[in-house]
């Protein structure tokens, strides 16, 4: 099984620029072109810039969440702070999280792989513990050596 660990968080809030993903869940290919073209826009017009200066630490949140029956794609950032290009304050609880570690070349390529881990191999394969819904993320942490390094932190519920 992959290299995981599950970890107490407090609850935390992030706020998030999003978009609605179109592509079918299982249409892995069109969904990776859409996360790739709204994160080219945020970083393009400037709306990420926005989120960073107003974060409280340096990492970047990327979300994934379903709401109203839609799958959402946020970049985010933890903060305080509201802004006018906000569209959603998201809630993420205290509880138990399946950790996934990872470092890649690029932001997109760590988002893609510790995503991939935990939900292709560590949560299929879980005995002990389940994810039942709510909002997960990838979290790009910072650089090192080349590489973009972080986390993917998904709530889940023992068995």
């Amino acid at each position: 099984m992959a290299n995981y660990t599950l970890e107490e968080k407090e609850s935390f809030t992030v706020l998030g620029i999003g978009t609605e993903l179109k592509s079918d869940y299982t249409d892995y290919a069109g969904i990776n072109k859409e996360k790739a073209d709204f994160w080219s826009a945020v970083k393009q017009d400037g709306r990420l810039d926005k989120l960073k200066a107003v974060a409280t630490n340096d990492y970047i949140f990327v979300v994934n969440e379903a709401v109203n029956n839609k799958m959402m794609h946020y970049a985010g950032v933890m903060t305080e702070a509201s802004l006018p290009e906000a569209s959603r304050v998201i809630q993420f609880p205290k509880g138990e999280y399946l950790v996934v570690k990872g470092a890649a070349e690029t932001a997109e390529e760590l988002s893609n792989m510790v995503t991939g881990i935990a939900f292709g191999q560590v949560l299929p394969e879980a005995k002990n513990f389940a994810y039942v819904g709510g909002p997960n993320t990838a979290v790009i942490m910072g650089q090192r050596n080349g590489s973009v390094f972080g986390e993917m932190w998904i709530p889940v519920v023992r068995k």
